[in-house]
């Protein structure tokens, strides 16, 4: 066997062209992981959203009840009333009862909108290069958090309405739940953060690795011209 021919050249090109379908069905395992996840986060997007249990009466509240973004049941009578009486829906933004609820409804609002749209953006594997895609739905990804931290950090400066007073107590001012106590889908918006983080920094990932690999396999295409070249 002559040293540099294309034969002794065999084993190296195997092992690359095994190295690289690994890479690939890692890819698409990981890529398939990321939508699955992808979609997960938007339904908890849109329950963040659409759920009135960012906060709620305790113990000691003058009233039962509790709120959301926009909508809010308080205590209907004197006393821990059990008879609700409930209001508030997206569609009247004035109505909503501070306007630190609506710049939280807006952001929220945004980042639900922005994972769907994402979503939505998996049609476009079809049409487009998967880097492209993957870089897209990163940036929209990335958006939906930006929103998330904005909409949880404003939601508290519109806890000294008249509304959430009458429920938590005199004691309850901006940033200040007095006597309520924050419920679940508070906590799973600020969960929801780290989530969007996440998964678009896997897009980012996937998607560079998506450019790493064409240009892997560009090169081979080109060293193997060159080989041929040689050879004859």
């Amino acid at each position: 066997m002559i040293p540099g021919s294309a034969a002794s050249m065999l084993p190296s090109a195997e092992a690359a062209k095994l190295y690289q379908t690994n890479y690939v069905r890692n890819s698409r395992v990981i890529g398939l992981l990321w939508a699955i996840f992808t979609i997960l986060f938007g339904i908890v997007n849109v329950t963040i959203f659409s759920q009135p249990y960012w906060i709620g009466d305790g113990v000691d509240t003058p009233q039962a009840g509790y709120f959301g973004l926009f909508h809010y049941c308080v205590g209907d009578g004197e006393g821990h009333s059990k008879e609700l009486a409930c209001q508030g829906t997206f569609t009247e933004f004035s109505a909503i009862p501070s306007g630190a609820f609506k710049a939280a409804s807006f952001f929220i609002g945004m980042s639900m909108m922005l994972v769907v749209t994402c979503i939505g953006c998996f049609s476009l594997f079809f049409l487009l290069s998967t880097s492209t895609v993957y870089k897209i739905c990163g940036w929209m990804q990335a958006a939906s958090g930006v929103c998330l931290v904005l909409g949880c950090m404003i939601y508290p400066n519109g806890w000294d309405s008249d509304e959430v007073r009458r429920m938590c107590g005199e004691q309850t001012g901006k940033y200040s739940l007095g006597a309520c106590s924050v419920r679940w889908a508070y906590i799973l918006a600020i969960m929801g953060i780290l989530d969007a983080l996440i998964l678009s920094f896997l897009a980012f990932v996937l998607g560079n690795r998506q450019d790493g690999l064409m240009t892997e396999e560009l090169l081979a295409e080109s060293k193997g011209e060159n080989d041929s070249y040689n050879v004859i």
